[in-house]
């Protein structure tokens, strides 16, 4: 809550006094009565404040408050003098923006909050005199962010679901690296990888996923390839410049699958262009998730609403809709129940002595288990090829996927250690041979760019035959040659036609995966204050509304025995039953000795002309209704924005543009059995 949340009362009086004269007075009308003349508009707030600090006053205030007046006590407090638009976007989905305006309006009429102008924007704050009793109202926010208790079975549920994480990232930059080319000329993936990605990665929107990679720079295209940035994948994990945790991994991940939805029609992505735009909504769900219990489930409503409150605070900028889909598509959030979702636990798996992270199972397919870490994981996606990345993640390895490895300078031996590392010494023998004989091989028979060809003893008398003898410019030692610049896919093609299934392709040099620059620098949150969330039972809570709600009635029916008493005609009783309903009634003073300059605000049943004239006004100034319609068997509630009284057959028909709908109602009038104005702020002119 922000802790400054009372201006000064002076403050609150110079808001009051730049109110419309009309206004004003009615106002102050309303709570003293007949008003003495000559004006005097210091000493009428001088009189307020002493009537709004009495005891007894602010106790009936207190008394009346329920419990939408709550939320939007609780809110105003939370954003911290917000625009009515601020309002409007968080209680999206519960309030519609007319049952809003009305208790706004309501709130203003009962001193409980006041507006005025900053910057051209109007705000809404509290009454700095009633500090000691909205304090605790506006303290408790649970009001706002619904939460309740979970349990561990629930936890592991929702984390069987198939989700991008560590394990699908190393499968996805196997998977890359086996299938090239990738795109098809005009630049669209090939209908093979797309068949073969949707059978090994289920349930992950794959070209949504490469988009996002591609957006971090993990991922580029090169022609007709979709290259893996090894030094990127290595920095997005535990290096001497980077210490990423799995969570800030995903959130990085989230931050760049929402970038990609805002760019997906970009013919090209370059990823320098997003970098600060990544960083920023990285910082954001960041602060989002932080803001999160582990131990509590929470409606979509509210995690909604707190987005809405870190965006206020933060400035960032991302859809609601799509930022909790993402998240749930990256783990960070699951759903336990259609209407519970929980904060994602993603541990920070590091490797643990003796236990075993991978399976080695007969043959050559390797199991990998959840509590591989990051570094290990993309290990060994650069000598295994994916298989299967669902709820579980298996790959293989074959003579294709060791070649790979080889072909970058990873060694037999050095997968072989890791391998055994990682499985706790279970590598079949078979394994191990298959392994070191393509390695050997590999090194019987090489391709150097450049073009250097070097070919062991026994392989020799290749040199001497067509084509390579006219391929070969140079031999500078024996077995070694040196072909002409551009002729490493003749020579590739030569050694295949004379039977040699294995050919080294080294690079000139092993790849440095030393970054000079921290792409992926750990997150930070911009969130000030953790909004503090507690599971409330709704036994507490039915309580504290049920006697709010008895205080209430007894003050309104003491108020209405007060009124029926009093000698006055049909129109004035109706003027301050209406006042008692609207909880403007704060004493028996304000009955008895009120001044009353009536307002016909509501029209019920027979009252045809009534209705009439309240439509008119209400579409006069654009002000909106509420209407109880006993339409389609069953009483209707609708609030919206009367746009025309229109004749049809003879009758008249409302037309209104519901304020939670788009299309337009006709309502015929004389089926309305309860029409009532919704008046405008009284700090409106």
């Amino acid at each position: 809550m922000n802790k400054d949340i009372f201006r000064p009362v002076e403050f609150w009086k110079s808001a009051l006094m730049i109110m419309p004269d009309s206004s004003f007075f009615e106002l102050l009308r309303c709570v003293f009565g007949k008003i003495k003349t000559p004006f005097n508009k210091q000493h009428l707030l001088k009189d307020l404040e002493m009537f709004l600090l009495r005891e007894n006053i602010q106790k009936t205030i207190a008394a009346y408050i329920d419990e939408n007046d709550t939320k939007v006590i609780a809110a105003v407090a939370l954003f911290g003098e917000p625009v009515t638009g601020e309002l409007e976007s968080f209680f999206s989905g519960e309030l519609s923006f007319a049952q809003l305006h009305d208790i706004i309006v309501n709130l203003e009429e009962r001193f409980i909050l006041y507006r005025f102008k900053e910057e051209n924007k109007s705000r809404l704050a509290l009454n700095p005199l009633l500090e000691q009793v909205l304090t605790p109202v506006a303290a408790d926010i649970s009001v706002l962010f619904p939460s309740a208790a979970g349990t561990s079975a629930e936890t592991e549920a929702a984390a069987s679901s198939v989700i991008l994480n560590d394990r699908i990232l190393a499968g996805i930059l196997s998977f890359v690296s086996q299938w090239q080319p990738f795109y098809r000329t005009e630049g669209v993936i090939r209908k093979q990888v797309i068949e073969a990605a949707r059978n090994t990665f289920p349930g992950i929107d794959f070209e949504l996923v490469l988009g996002g990679l591609q957006v971090l720079g993990l991922l580029y295209v090169d022609g007709d390839k979709l290259v893996p940035d090894k030094k990127r994948f290595c920095d997005f994990g535990s290096t001497s410049r980077s210490e990423l945790s799995a969570r800030e991994r995903m959130e990085y991940c989230a931050a760049a699958l929402l970038v990609y939805n805002e760019i997906k029609n970009t013919t090209e992505i370059l990823p320098p262009l997003y970098k600060s735009r990544i960083r920023e909504i990285t910082n954001f769900i960041h602060g989002f998730l932080d803001s999160l219990d582990a131990e509590l489930l929470y409606t979509e409503r509210t995690l909604k609403r707190l987005a809405e409150v870190l965006k206020a605070r933060t400035g960032a900028n991302t859809a609601n809709d799509a930022l909790l889909d993402t998240l749930e598509k990256t783990g960070l959030v699951v759903t336990v129940s259609p209407q519970q979702k929980r904060l994602g636990v993603i541990a920070h798996n590091t490797a643990v002595k003796n236990i075993p992270s991978i399976a080695v199972d007969s043959g050559l397919s390797i199991l990998v288990y959840p509590e591989i870490n990051y570094n290990d994981a993309i290990k060994l996606a650069a000598f295994l090829n994916i298989r299967e990345a669902g709820a579980v993640v298996r790959f293989e390895v074959d003579k294709n996927s060791a070649i790979r490895a080889f072909d970058s300078g990873i060694g037999a031996d050095e997968i072989i250690e890791l391998l055994v590392r990682l499985s706790g010494c279970k590598i079949d023998d078979t394994f191990l041979w298959n392994l070191k004989d393509w390695e050997k091989r590999h090194g019987e028979v090489s391709l150097k760019k450049g073009v250097v060809l070097t070919l062991a003893e026994d392989h020799r008398y290749l040199a001497a035959t067509m084509p390579f003898a006219r391929l070969i410019d140079e031999t500078p030692a024996p077995g070694v040659y040196l072909l002409g610049e551009d002729t490493m896919e003749q020579a590739s093609a030569a050694l295949r036609s004379a039977g040699i299934d294995i050919i080294a392709h080294r690079s000139s040099k092993k790849e440095d995966n030393e970054l000079s620059f921290n792409y992926f620098p750990s997150p930070s949150s911009r969130v000030p204050e953790k909004i503090p969330f507690a599971a409330v039972s709704s036994a507490v809570k039915t309580s504290g509304s049920s006697q709010t709600a008895n205080r209430a009635a007894a003050l309104t029916e003491e108020f209405h025995t007060i009124l029926n008493k009093m000698p006055i005609g049909k129109a004035e009783h109706d003027e301050l039953s209406a006042r008692i309903k609207r909880r403007l009634v704060l004493c028996e003073a304000q009955l008895k000795d009120a001044n009353l300059r009536y307002e016909k605000l509501e029209a019920k049943h027979m009252d045809y002309a009534g209705k009439q004239n309240i439509a008119r006004q209400a579409i006069a100034q654009q002000l909106p209704v509420e209407i109880v319609w006993p339409g389609a068997g069953a009483e209707k509630n609708i609030f919206g924005i009367p746009r025309a009284l229109e004749k049809e057959n003879g009758d008249l028909v409302l037309v209104i543009v519901c304020a939670d709908k788009e299309d337009v109602m006709r309502i015929p009038l004389a089926k309305v059995s309860f029409l009532r104005r919704i008046k405008k702020s009284i700090f409106e002119t």
